[in-house]
């Protein structure tokens, strides 16, 4: 039987949806929600994140702001940055696009956020609210993959999940979230001993470790759901031929872009054992903004309504 693909793009669509009726509410009762994004410096794969965010915004009708900062700001200079955003009234959620240049203090940064605008849920009291399963914002990823699991109908109660990769962007909070969902939970990381036999024991495989195509068929239980959380780029054809076991659709996407984006997780195995899986690109990606609109919508609706 053909595994299930796991299409992010049909559920963003889905809860953008969703949003839209809460949006026009809030902007035809009090006012349309705020989200405003700083980027510092001039990182490529950032400019495109934050570029899809604000477009996002537009066509909900949210209002969206970018603070765009240069390379050489320093952590004071952002702190007041923040500082300012924290006081705006129209703001109701803050994201802080990162890596940050080098010599920025990103903890302090990310602490400094009201915790009541802290859309990405990286605040420690929002931290707190997650491992205590109280209401707070929930980081984006991790949120994103249980809306995916939910609304393909993808029961998490009882089953063996794993998790590599201990993060606390993905890893920590996808482990809470599961948790919290009665999974009974592993996380795995670089010390972690015979990776592999502890993935196989996975019912739900959870791959966010930023390594290209790390975990291969010895690591995939035949009948698993596999969620790949990475992101990374693939420029050598003969690479990209190897882990696409030939596919011509892909190979044809490599030839006009020069590079293919591939997860952590080899995408032909995970094809040919896993019984659902998330694609990449087009799986989990897509739900990051998703749930980022969702966190600042619930923040406008805790603050205006």
């Amino acid at each position: 039987m053909a595994a299930i693909i796991l299409d992010g793009k049909i559920v963003n669509q889905q809860i953008l949806e969703e949003l839209k009726p809460r949006i026009s509410h809030l902007a035809q009762t009090r006012r349309a929600p705020g989200l405003a994004v700083v980027l510092v410096g001039a990182d490529p794969a950032s400019e495109i994140y934050v570029g899809s965010k604000v477009r996002t915004c537009q066509e909900l009708g949210m209002v969206s702001r970018e603070a765009r900062l240069p390379e050489s700001t320093t952590t004071g200079q952002l702190l007041e940055v923040v500082r300012k955003l924290n006081e705006d009234p129209a703001i109701d959620g803050i994201l802080v696009q990162m890596p940050l240049p080098a010599g920025v203090d990103s903890r302090a940064v990310l602490d400094a956020i009201d915790p009541a605008k802290d859309v990405d849920g990286f605040h420690p009291e929002n931290v707190g609210r997650l491992v205590a399963n109280l209401p707070g914002p929930r980081p984006c990823t991790p949120a994103g993959v249980m809306e995916l699991l939910r609304r393909n109908g993808i029961a998490v109660k009882g089953k063996r999940a794993v998790i590599v990769g201990r993060s606390d962007i993905v890893g920590k909070p996808m482990a809470m979230l599961l948790l919290h969902q009665h999974a009974t939970v592993t996380i795995c990381h670089s010390r972690t001993a015979d990776l592999a036999a502890e993935c196989r024991r996975a019912e739900i495989l959870v791959a966010a470790i930023g390594r290209t195509a790390m975990l291969t068929a010895e690591h995939i239980s035949p009948g698993a759901v596999v969620i790949d959380v990475g992101i990374n780029r693939v420029t050598s054809r003969e690479e990209a031929d190897r882990l696409t076991a030939g596919d011509p659709a892909r190979l044809a996407g490599f030839d006009r872009r020069g590079s293919i984006v591939v997860g952590d997780v080899h995408p032909a195995d995970m094809a040919r054992l896993a019984s659902a899986y998330t694609p990449v690109p087009g799986g989990v990606g897509p739900l990051t903004i998703a749930m980022l609109m969702s966190n600042t919508v619930e923040a406008a609706e805790r603050r205006l309504l």
